[in-house]
């Protein structure tokens, strides 16, 4: 119990310490969200957990191919926020990830990458 407790206290840490840096420099916590600081996080729970090299590579693999339909998002949301505001946008940044990634996923599965 121990061990999860302070694994949540970690991963809820790294969101205040982006939020609080975000908020002196916009830059730099951007720069700081953008890591990929969770993954590398989950990659280290996993080893220490005692997870199969196999699943842990696994779930880098499936990390990247997640991360793609994810980046329009990030594009998009600076220039709805200006004309919809930050609900109306958020909730459309999220539906367009939705869609971006059902397609994204569509076209992968022809490859033989099956994300769903």
């Amino acid at each position: 119990m121990l061990w999860l407790i302070a694994k949540y206290a970690i991963t809820a840490g790294m969101v205040v310490l982006i939020s609080e840096v975000a908020k002196r420099s916009d830059r730099l916590g951007g720069l700081i969200a953008a890591l990929p600081l969770v993954t590398v996080l989950v990659l280290i729970w996993m080893k220490l957990e005692g997870q199969s090299q196999a699943k842990i590579a696994s779930h880098a693999w499936y990390t990247f191919w997640y991360v793609v339909p994810t980046l329009p998002m990030f594009v998009a949301f600076p220039f709805l926020y200006q004309r919809w505001g930050f609900w109306p946008t958020l909730v459309a940044s999220c539906l367009l990830t939705i869609v971006l990634f059902i397609l994204w996923a569509t076209l992968l599965k022809r490859f033989g990458i099956a994300l769903m």
